[in-house]
């Protein structure tokens, strides 16, 4: 059932154009002046509002030119009998009127008016539901085209000891060559929306089997791992089956900055993945949720200190004392430490100096394909 707001100063007008709309099953508020008007919009949502242009301030123009920002789906019509064409095409023109209705106007006139107009809202509504959908159906179809072509690697970004700088390991990330996923984050979101994290996980867990062939026998490899994946026991021992021969090998990164603990049948995956020899990583610590429980409750061999705490660290004495207090949780929890995002000497020096264990950033190497050949 619309709603409609009504505003005029006549109260013999308001009267009847209320009860004209009531009587076709329409909701009717009614108005005498532009601040009531505008009040009244604050209060509730309207489907379309007949406002008369000599009103009381603020007038009939400035009411729908301020309706249309608070809410912009309600149509909006004016109702004059002297205003300017100009001043009207203007209005209309920047979309703060859809029809003027010029006074004095019989019942059929302003029935016809409101009908058209609230037509025409129902009808751009179901196009842009329809370019939803569409968008939303062409999303799922690109990224099945992605994963069924392999349109996607895993480029590698060394990891390194603090101390000497020399190479432990790497960590695989998602890279797409899909033209509709210009970013690892799109394509995980595309996956999110349609259900498919499980499917990516598969293809990610492909990519990593062929990765550790070509790998320096030593190397750790880091490999994430989205905390949805963790709902489904049966499905992460399928997935990981063919990675067991190099499991000492793997650390399964899981991201801090969702709610893992929230995942229903976490602790099972995590006791899966701990004893069939996979090490577990905590990512992004200090930039996500409970980070302490986290911590406790995964026993991770390592944690992966936030880019945005490594950041000028050398010159930043507050975030100095932050990491003294993350160096005090790896070793309180029996973590190594690891500190992503180091971009200069300075900030190697620092943390290392203040008790890193490993260093990832791009001082050290940005994230290539160039080891897969």
């Amino acid at each position: 059932m619309p709603r409609i707001l009504v505003v005029d100063d006549d109260a013999g007008l308001r009267e009847v154009l209320s009860s004209i709309l009531l009587r076709l099953g329409h909701e009717v508020d009614t108005a005498a002046d532009g601040t009531e008007a505008l009040t009244r919009t604050l209060g509730a949502d309207y489907d379309a509002a007949i406002v008369d242009y000599q009103i009381p301030p603020p007038n009939g123009l400035d009411v729908l030119n301020r309706l249309r920002e608070i809410q912009p789906k309600c149509v909006r019509l004016l109702m004059s009998g002297t205003l300017d064409l100009p001043v009207v095409v203007d209005a209309v023109n920047r979309g703060e009127i859809a029809r003027v209705i010029p006074k004095p106007f019989d019942r059929q006139h302003i029935l016809s008016a409101l009908e058209g107009a609230l037509e025409g809202r129902a009808k751009l509504r179901e196009v842009y539901i329809g370019s939803l959908r569409d968008g939303f159906d062409q999303q799922h179809r690109q990224l099945e085209e992605c994963l069924l072509s392999g349109a996607f690697t895993l480029a590698l970004q060394p990891l390194v000891r603090a101390i000497d700088h020399s190479v432990i390991g790497y960590e695989a990330l998602l890279r797409s060559r899909h033209p509709g996923f210009d970013s690892p984050l799109a394509m995980i979101s595309a996956a999110e929306a349609h259900g498919m994290i499980g499917r990516l996980a598969d293809a990610v867990a492909g990519c990593v089997e062929r990765v550790l062939t070509v790998m320096p026998a030593d190397a750790l490899l880091f490999m994430n791992s989205h905390p949805a994946e963790l709902n489904d026991l049966e499905q992460v021992r399928r997935r990981l089956e063919p990675l067991a021969a190099h499991a000492s090998r793997i650390v399964v990164e899981i991201t801090e900055r969702a709610d893992v603990l929230q995942i229903m049948n976490w602790r099972h995956a995590v006791e899966f993945l701990t004893q069939a020899g996979f090490r577990i990583a905590v990512d992004d610590l200090g930039a996500g949720y409970n980070s302490l429980s986290v911590l406790a409750e995964l026993r991770a061999a390592f944690v992966k200190v936030d880019m945005t705490i490594a950041r000028d660290i050398d010159s930043d004495t507050r975030k100095q004392r932050l990491f003294e207090l993350l160096v005090s949780v790896a070793k309180a929890t029996q973590a190594q430490l690891i500190v992503e995002g180091i971009e200069t000497h300075a900030e190697a020096e620092m943390v290392t100096r203040l008790g890193a264990d490993f260093l990832q950033g791009y001082l050290f190497g940005r994230p290539t394909v160039g080891l897969l050949g």
